[in-house]
């Protein structure tokens, strides 16, 4: 099964985009790093009836739950727009601009939400966030709506298209082409401290200095209060991939601009209540199915004497970073038993790299990953992260899992295990965290005394579910529903 749950580049924004690996990563150039965001030209044609009536620019708040297509005019545009949250809660709006002419530079100004019996009292521009809704090239899943991974045997049968999904906030002004439909997402973060009560201000859309119109936004602010992201129950796992982030903004692995590239991006996944690091201890735990492959956390060297020296100084790195953000429930390590079982280290003798092929079961299989482990656990409880770490597997066999935590008991019967993928319900008692594929269900009684022990249960979807997912395709309500 493709590995479509919870890819991103470095993680911002985007909660669901993975595809099976065409090439090796590409190099670094500065292309790569996209300061301006360029789509894709558009294969569907505007027709030029749909535009016929529109005399000028038409402006108005729509729904987020709608993808508007970017050749087709916009309809159902309302000109107010009321936000309902609590305190401490983020909540979101679409506003869709649709022009018969160009717009050399579309332009949006949030004026500060005003409370309507104090006007004293306000919600900033700080807490006021706009970004313009750009396209993205998708294209058709499957044919019967049930799902599929894996190569077509035709992929022309397949329809592109170009539609509506990342928000692009780094820029403050958009060139609009003629006969095109732009969306806008605006969010406001309401603060924690907000007064209740309805606040009211406006969204200035501009056309350089010229005013194309002004629409009214509300936001009704509960008493209660949501509390702050990292004291939610919530269990949120969307995986990281630091590899990616150094390739896309070229810079040296675990160096100090690395993090600091990453640490927006990273920072969302903190804000929107993520609870677990995702490390990788051996090189390329999902074999080179991403785009940008895992490279290994942990350097594995055998000595030339013949004795194994590990080095966990990028997984300390990773993990005290991800830390500092408020990351900091699980760490999930990746993986004994990897898409494809080679195993990377460095020969110290021959002063090359070298592989083992084997698998769980062989002795081979056991004499490597035995003594990683107990200095692994040794290692973790010096840093004080025994507790909180999970040797984690993804949609392996139930066989190979049972032999697998064997050998990971025996290297220390505390350790914590995870996998995501095929209910077992021989595995359900001995793994701590267990996310299961949606289409699976745990009876009643499983999920109960799982809770009871403190066990995490959590689902994902992938390629094999055509809805509801989080495709670019996928509406937007599907993610809301997840």
């Amino acid at each position: 099964m493709n590995l479509t749950r919870f890819y991103t580049l470095c993680l911002g924004g985007v909660f669901a985009i993975s595809a099976s690996a065409q090439s090796e990563p590409a190099k670094c150039t500065s292309a790569n790093v996209i300061d301006f965001y360029q789509e894709l030209p558009n294969p569907a044609a505007v027709d030029p009836s749909e535009w016929s009536p529109i005399r000028a620019i038409r402006t108005g708040w729509g729904d987020t739950d709608i993808r508007y297509a970017k050749e087709s005019p916009a309809a159902g545009l309302k000109n107010s727009k009321t936000l309902k949250g609590w305190r401490g809660e983020k909540v979101a709006a679409q506003f869709v601009v649709s022009t018969p002419d160009s717009i050399a530079g579309l332009q949006v100004i949030a004026t500060p939400l005003i409370h309507s019996s104090d006007k004293k009292t306000t919600i900033g521009k700080d807490d006021i966030f706009t970004g313009y809704v750009r396209y993205v090239m998708t294209d058709e899943l499957n044919k019967d709506g049930k799902g599929a991974c894996g190569h077509r045997p035709d992929a022309s049968a397949y329809d592109s298209s170009l539609v509506a999904d990342v928000i692009d906030h780094r820029i403050d002004k958009l060139p609009v082409s003629p006969l095109t439909t732009q969306p806008v997402w605006v969010r406001v973060d309401i603060p924690q401290d907000m007064k209740p009560g309805i606040y009211n201000g406006t969204i200035q859309i501009k056309d350089g200095e010229r005013l194309i119109s002004e629409l009214k936004l509300s936001v009704d602010v509960n008493k209660r209060s949501l509390p702050a992201p990292s004291e939610w129950s919530f269990h949120l796992d969307l995986w990281q991939n630091p590899y990616a982030c150094a390739r896309y903004y070229q810079v040296e692995p675990w160096s100090e601009a690395h993090f600091e590239a990453m640490r927006p991006d990273m920072q969302l996944y903190a804000d929107a209540g993520g609870k677990v690091i995702t490390t990788s201890i051996m090189h390329k735990p999902w074999n080179a199915q991403t785009y940008d492959y895992f490279e290994s956390m942990v350097t594995w060297m055998k000595k030339a004497d013949g004795t194994w020296y590990y080095d966990f100084t990028p997984f300390d790195k990773w993990v005290e970073f991800m830390m500092s953000l408020g990351v900091n429930k699980q760490i999930a390590c990746y993986s004994l038993i990897p898409w494809h079982l080679s195993f990377q280290y460095f020969d110290q003798a021959t002063n090359s790299l070298k592989f083992i092929n084997t698998e769980p079961g062989k002795p081979e299989f056991e004499q490597h990953w035995g003594g990683m482990l107990k200095a692994f656990a040794a290692h973790l409880k010096q840093k004080g992260w025994f507790d909180i770490t999970y040797i984690s597997m993804d949609e392996r066999e139930m066989q190979a899992m049972l032999v697998t935590i064997d050998l990971i008991k025996k290297a220390d019967p505390d350790f914590k295990i995870s996998m995501a993928g095929t209910l077992f319900p021989e595995l359900e008692e001995v793994l701590d965290d267990y996310c299961v594929a949606i289409e699976h269900k745990f009876v009643p009684e499983s999920l109960r005394a799982r809770k009871d022990l403190g066990k995490t249960t959590t689902y994902y979807a992938s390629c094999a579910e055509a809805y509801p997912n989080t495709f670019t395709f996928s509406p937007p309500a599907e993610a809301a529903w997840l």
